[in-house]
């Protein structure tokens, strides 16, 4: 699995996250839809390895807070 690679990928994913929230919201059914469908995305790209899966549920755990502590 080329790694630098694929943090490039996340790297660009957190900016286009960015750019989700912004557009609809983190409140809004468009934003978890594309957050979960481009986080599965990501991962089936890289063939599910096992570091790609976790950080993904990561980035998902983490945009979960950012939702949580600005309810």
């Amino acid at each position: 699995m080329d790694y630098q690679m694929f943090y490039a990928e996340v790297v660009s994913w957190i900016s286009d996250c960015n750019s989700m929230a912004v557009k609809h919201g983190m409140e809004s059914d468009e934003f978890w839809t594309w957050a979960m469908r481009s986080t599965g995305e990501l991962s089936d790209k890289y063939g599910n390895n096992d570091l790609v899966k976790k950080q993904m549920i990561m980035l998902l755990d983490w945009l979960n807070d950012i939702y949580e502590k600005a309810r």
